[in-house]
């Protein structure tokens, strides 16, 4: 099997020619297992990843040691943020909620090239601002809509993270994202498996029927996926 196109990574895809040959060399490529915590809250921040093929999701821990996501980050992103933001540490922890690869690069390296290019600087700035919308309006959405549409927008926002219709998830760790019970996310999973939407079984979710599960969501789906599409389209103009 040929490996992964670090290209394969949205971002990393729009990079201009000359900032690519500077990149390419010290891209690493890194296998990302389910589970796999890529940083701890408040901890420095070593290098930043960009997901290929798996699924990182980034939780806010309370004291108690419960935690929800507050955003999810896939081929379409970079996870560690604050490398360039010049925050130094993550506020979040970064565990890797769908198993695949990517490649890490540097901190202090990514650091210096949105010193050195206004391109890659204003690049990363416009993903940064599509991923705080994804926080923001994850913390309307628990607040206010129902756990039916909480799990279709968290499904939906899975797999435009995802090449395929499968994930394999736990409804344990389901409810760990949502910071929910794990008999709700039972009850929510029955519902969409029961209206033909999903099939579930042994921690395997496949999506039988997108435009279902679009339609039987919130607002909040389609209100991030508009900006993530603005700020972040599939290619950068000439």
């Amino acid at each position: 099997m040929n490996p992964p196109d670090p290209r394969q990574n949205q971002l990393l895809e729009q990079l201009p020619d000359a900032e690519w040959s500077r990149w390419l060399p010290q891209l690493e490529r890194i296998d990302l297992p389910l589970g796999k915590v890529l940083y701890e809250s408040g901890a420095p921040i070593n290098h930043v990843y960009f997901p290929t093929s798996a699924i990182v999701s980034l939780l806010y821990v309370l004291e108690n040691g419960s935690s929800a996501e507050i955003a999810v980050v896939g081929f379409e992103g970079v996870v560690g943020v604050s490398a360039f933001m010049t925050g130094g540490s993550m506020p979040s922890r970064a565990v890797v909620q769908s198993a695949g690869q990517g490649y890490r690069l540097r901190a202090d390296v990514i650091k210096s090239e949105c010193e050195r290019s206004g391109l890659v600087l204003r690049l990363m700035m416009r993903y940064t601002q599509a991923l705080m919308a994804q926080m923001s309006q994850t913390a309307v959405c628990n607040r206010h809509h129902s756990l039916d549409q909480q799990l279709c927008r968290w499904l939906l926002r899975s797999l435009d993270r995802l090449r395929g219709n499968d994930l394999v998830m736990t409804q344990e760790l389901i409810a760990n994202m949502l910071g929910v019970r794990r008999e709700g996310v039972t009850e929510a999973a029955l519902k969409l498996q029961a209206a033909g939407l999903i099939r579930y079984a042994r921690g395997h979710i496949s999506v039988l029927d997108r435009p279902g599960l679009e339609h039987r969501t919130c607002e909040c789906y389609r209100a991030v996926k508009k900006e993530y599409d603005r700020l972040l389209p599939a290619r950068e103009a000439s």
